[in-house]
């Protein structure tokens, strides 16, 4: 029984390439083509696929959000996330939001296929190439930026928008020695002001930025609208040969 495979994709050539791929191996068939988010809702819920691929830029829309949404509605589809770009934090964006496998537009043809089989027997299962080498940097960057219980608690009141003065009082210490914590802060983070040391923080997970409290938030991002932290979601996580599988 062949893979009912859907292709979500912006990109005329990619599109067409996933076309010309899945022509030539009899277990994966093309039963749908969208051009944006919007067609993928759409047309996913009418055709039922096994397996969809999903650009991480798509025309209308955020691919990771889209794979979001059809995660929540079906918990056995396949979702093979595709980018033009491997970041790491785009990976750890796919980790968390559900998908099955993470795939650069660049990988060889045979880790494409392998994504898409993988994807259709193991839907809640990530898989992703440079997922070993990923964590390995983040713990690396984490190790480098590791702070103390004091300068942590600087760090999540500055996120709070508290001025000089008040951290002094919240933690009944001097203003300079507030100072001193702040400027420790700032060097560890590599930041020059409030704004770059939370978007580095939040960017590193060293903190996230509550909803319940949107007044306050505001002035410690300085309108730079900075994207909170996604909790890690509890998943399989399925990791090519050689390399170190992560729950």
């Amino acid at each position: 029984m062949s893979i009912r495979f859907a292709i979500v994709d912006g990109h005329t050539l990619t599109r067409y390439g996933l076309r010309e791929l899945a022509a030539r191996h009899p277990d994966i068939e093309v039963v749908a083509e969208c051009v944006s988010a919007a067609d993928a809702r759409r047309v996913i819920d009418a055709i039922q696929p096994d397996v969809v691929s999903v650009d991480v830029a798509l025309p209308d829309g955020d691919g990771l959000q889209l794979a979001r949404e059809l995660r929540d509605r079906r918990a056995d589809l396949g979702i093979v996330l595709l980018t033009s770009k491997g970041e790491d934090d785009v990976l750890f964006r796919a980790l968390e939001t559900g998908v099955s496998a993470f795939v650069t537009k660049t990988a060889p043809v045979e880790e494409v296929l392998a994504a898409i089989r993988h994807a259709a027997v193991a839907a809640t299962s990530f898989t992703a190439s440079g997922l070993a080498v990923a964590v390995a940097r983040r713990h690396a960057v984490r190790e480098r930026l590791a702070l103390s219980p004091r300068e942590t608690e600087v760090l999540r009141l500055l996120r709070d928008g508290l001025s000089i003065p008040a951290i002094s009082a919240t933690m009944f210490i001097s203003q300079s020695t507030t100072k001193t914590y702040v400027a420790r802060l700032y060097e560890k983070l590599g930041a020059a002001n409030r704004a770059q040391a939370l978007m580095t923080a939040v960017h590193h997970g060293l903190i996230q930025f509550e909803h319940r409290e949107p007044s306050r938030l505001a002035p410690a991002l300085g309108g730079l609208g900075a994207k909170p932290a996604l909790p890690t979601l509890g998943r399989a996580v399925t990791v090519p040969a050689g390399e170190t599988s992560v729950a």
